[in-house]
């Protein structure tokens, strides 16, 4: 494994999310990407602070 950075991309119902320059462990040998849990849990958290704006936004527009 090496240490590198990417970008990670979701595609969810009602948005896009694109975040870029994450630390990630990389394999050599395969490419398989392999996030350390604060990273892991960052973009997990990114995910469900944005879902919960989004669901507000859909409540103010009905």
């Amino acid at each position: 494994m090496k240490k590198a950075s990417c970008s990670y991309t979701i595609d969810r119902d009602g948005y896009h999310l694109y975040i870029r320059d994450i630390p990630v462990y990389v394999c050599t040998q395969c490419g398989e990407k392999l996030f350390e849990e604060k990273e892991a849990e960052a973009i997990q958290d990114t995910i469900k602070s944005l879902e919960g704006k989004i669901e507000k936004i859909q409540k103010v527009a009905v």
